[in-house]
């Protein structure tokens, strides 16, 4: 079976029968728990070679718990003073789409951002999905209520910080719920001014030495800066920021094909992602690139057990090996299969037109 299929097959066999995809099966911390942020580049991944019925429940599965929360949301955006990060909407689900009842690093607003573009991207693919108008509208309404706080970036850290990423996977986000044409008209006008305002936010604080920084005032790399270039467009591969942000991260982060999250990164040691991988291939595909995007494909590929399940990371050049075993008694080995590392792979296949 190729790569290919065996991830089609992996995504189909563990999304749960409510239409949410667990980020791994098997591993402690994540298993029964399903990420809109995950969640939506797994749904792409499978949208885009031809699974259109499990895409499209998954976003369903995505419109309802966000829609069950919109009183919360209305609840929150009429308080006054600083709310605290753990009374904002999950960051992450259980599968039947209850709220986890053990503690995590809840207030991370990219997801929403990610499943709303995604969820765009699917309906111009392969035509509307019912059922989703309130969810898109409840998240749209929580993001440009909230999108200039402070939260938690991609991998749940640094709550106090404002990433760049996270404004991207907003901005991407809010211009895809306008295209999809749900918002009211005084709902499409403040998520124009919440897009105006990342921009201007972004142009002036976002930018260090001609590239996107980790978070505003910071001087270091992302590896999650690179969906602000592609898929997201808030800088595109031919701006020259766009263009200098996947330069510097293949610069500081590559290695042999894998691409690390940050320099000072500690989880499992620090090791390569296999979707980090998938990221910066797209990237170089999307600007014309095609034999370094395959070079990147390759690498991901060659991460794969021998039963073809992609891991989360791979431990071979780690950053900070001498953190590796307290992440290994804490939680076990790394996780495998991580759907989102064969969602990533999909989307890079489709990039080049592998479909086998």
């Amino acid at each position: 079976m190729s790569l290919v299929a065996h991830s089609l097959d992996v995504i189909r066999r563990y999304q749960s029968s409510s239409g949410a995809y667990p980020a791994s099966p098997s591993f402690s911390a994540y298993q029964g728990f399903s990420w809109l942020r995950d969640g939506a580049f797994i749904a792409e991944g499978v949208s885009r070679h031809g699974d259109a019925d499990g895409a499209a429940a998954f976003h369903r599965w995505s419109a309802g718990v966000i829609a069950d929360r919109a009183g919360q949301v209305e609840s929150l955006v009429s308080r006054e003073g600083p709310i605290p990060p753990g009374d904002m909407l999950p960051t992450r689900f259980t599968l039947d789409g209850l709220n986890g009842d053990d503690g995590w690093w809840d207030f991370q607003l990219d997801g929403y951002g990610t499943w709303l573009w995604a969820l765009a991207e699917h309906t111009r693919r392969h035509g509307a999905v019912p059922e989703t108008e309130k969810g898109v509208r409840t998240a749209a309404r929580y993001l440009t209520a909230f999108w200039a706080l402070p939260c938690y970036d991609w991998w749940e850290e640094h709550v106090e910080q404002r990433h760049v990423a996270t404004l991207g996977s907003i901005h991407a986000g809010l211009r895809a719920a306008r295209a999809l044409g749900v918002l009211s008209p005084a709902e499409g006008t403040a998520a124009a001014e919440a897009m105006a305002g990342i921009e201007a936010l972004v142009s002036a604080e976002g930018v260090v030495d001609g590239r996107l920084r980790k978070w505003l005032g910071s001087d270091a790399v992302d590896g999650s800066l690179l969906a602000c270039v592609e898929p997201f467009g808030l800088y595109p591969a031919d701006h020259p920021v766009g263009a200098a942000t996947v330069a510097e991260v293949e610069r500081q982060l590559a290695r042999d094909g894998g691409v690390y999250r940050y320099l000072k990164d500690t989880f499992y040691g620090g090791g390569r992602w296999v979707l980090l991988a998938g990221f910066l291939g797209w990237n170089h595909a999307r600007a014309g690139r095609p034999e370094e995007a395959r070079r990147y494909l390759d690498w991901m590929a060659a991460q794969a057990t021998p039963s073809g399940d992609l891991p989360e990371q791979v431990s071979d050049l780690l950053l900070a090996p001498e953190y590796e075993q307290e992440w290994l008694d804490r939680w076990g080995t790394v996780a495998t299969p991580l759907l989102w590392s064969h969602g990533m792979y999909l989307i890079l296949a489709d990039e080049l037109g592998v479909s086998a």
